[in-house]
């Protein structure tokens, strides 16, 4: 590695959602930091198996949503 160009990579504190907290190092603040996290595999659904609100979202519900009122069918 080339010398004086790198970020400072230190020790921090990561808390979780539910309050676990673990140590790791990144380049995140400053030495003895915590970065809190907002979602986390113990609240997102994408691990849990919650509702998948980001399925709600996709192309074809926006095509229902903005076209839907003409009535068009699917035809056989």
């Amino acid at each position: 590695m080339k010398k004086d160009i790198h970020p400072d990579y230190h020790p921090i504190k990561v808390v979780m959602t539910d309050g676990t907290t673990f140590e790791t190092r990144s380049t995140y603040g400053e030495p003895g930091a915590s970065l809190h996290l907002d979602i986390d595999p113990n609240s997102h659904p994408a691990w849990t198996g919650g509702p998948q609100h980001v399925a709600d979202r996709g192309r074809v519900s926006k095509f229902n949503q903005k076209f839907g009122k003409f009535g068009l069918t699917k035809k056989s």
